[in-house]
């Protein structure tokens, strides 16, 4: 089988060059309309796997897209090894999942996956920080211990700090930046490198719930830990 490739004319020597863009987008597009079409029929585990392989193998197709005779050849293959990249990691995260989510079991520490395929941890503060302080509780070691174990070193951490709407931003805003550094040291005291790990304190600006009552305070005081594929 043969394929054409569009070309167009340098606007300095004149000379055709491949044009590698519609090709490659198109590739990418491709991989990504098979992999999350094909989800609605699958199960959680299913749907997690083609998605990371789906966008594997866009990212994939557009880094193989090099220059020269070979560009063609080059992004097929990139799509390939993207493929097969997004796959493994779908496993290993999915695998993290299960193990945190029986780790945690009665906590009322939520774990699940984001749309873009990062495994999420929303950790209640009430169950990991005594109130007003930065200092983790036994009761939270365990849980660190498990995300960072077996973890791949070059994963991508995102930590996110919480608070309700008690206090002012003067109190809030730190207290949260300072639970979430805590995380980030605790990791890296377990091989999580401190320099894939992204901190950030939200204070009491991204509530899940009402501040109106108990509960929702609650719910709103909080630490969330993403886990994003490692960075080619």
């Amino acid at each position: 089988m043969t394929h054409s490739i569009a070309t167009v004319r340098s606007t300095t020597d004149g000379a055709p060059r491949p044009l590698l863009q519609t090709r490659v987008l198109t590739v990418a597009a491709l991989c990504l309309a098979l992999g999350l079409g094909a989800c609605e029929s699958m199960g959680a585990r299913e749907r997690g796997t083609a998605t990371g392989a789906a966008v594997g193998a866009a990212a994939g197709a557009a880094i193989g897209s090099v220059s020269g005779a070979n560009a063609g050849k080059g992004a097929v293959l990139g799509g390939v090894v993207g493929a097969v990249a997004g796959n493994l990691w779908s496993r290993h995260l999915e695998d993290k999942r299960k193990a945190l989510e029986a780790q945690t079991a009665g906590t009322g520490i939520e774990v699940g996956r984001t749309a873009d395929n990062q495994l999420k941890v929303n950790v209640p503060s009430d169950f990991s920080f005594d109130v007003g302080r930065a200092a983790i509780r036994p009761d939270m070691r365990p849980v660190l211990d498990e995300i960072g174990r077996n973890l791949d070193p070059k994963v991508r951490v995102t930590i996110v700090g919480h608070t309700d709407s008690t206090g002012s931003d003067a109190i809030n805003d730190p207290l949260s930046l300072d639970r979430a550094e805590a995380v980030r040291d605790y990791l890296a005291g377990r091989g999580v490198s401190a320099s894939r790990v992204t901190v950030q304190g939200q204070g009491a600006r991204q509530p899940r719930a009402s501040n109106a009552t108990e509960a929702g305070r609650a719910q709103n005081r909080r630490v969330e830990i993403l886990l994003a594929e490692p960075s080619a």
